[in-house]
């Protein structure tokens, strides 16, 4: 039973109005739900569980798509693209950030 109480306290993970439910999947932005594709929203975790953290398009490939990175696509700019027309596009402050030449960094502005 311990477990089971501990682990709910971490259920949602929060970055600014930037909330991610792990128990129902689900993300909210300024009390409004956003709908992800099981891939966004795998990306979507993991940057949510690394907030304030850079993570290479390397790391990112690895932990979300389960793949050696390839320099050649570029399904990680593509899938960042889409986060950020869903979580930061219309909302004065930016939440997904690129960092030249090293990554991406989900925090607030």
């Amino acid at each position: 039973m311990t477990r089971r109480n501990g682990s709910k306290q971490k259920q949602v993970l929060q970055l600014a109005d930037l909330e991610l439910n792990l128990a129902t999947k689900t993300v909210i932005r300024a009390d409004k739900r956003i709908d992800l594709t099981t891939r966004e929203y795998a990306l979507m975790e993991y940057l949510m569980l690394n907030k304030g953290k850079i993570i290479s398009r390397a790391d990112i490939s690895e932990r979300v798509w389960n793949l050696d990175f390839d320099t050649n696509t570029n399904v990680i700019d593509v899938y960042i693209s889409y986060l950020r027309k869903k979580i930061d596009k219309g909302f004065s402050s930016k939440l997904l950030h690129t960092i030249v030449g090293m990554g991406y960094v989900l925090r607030e502005d």
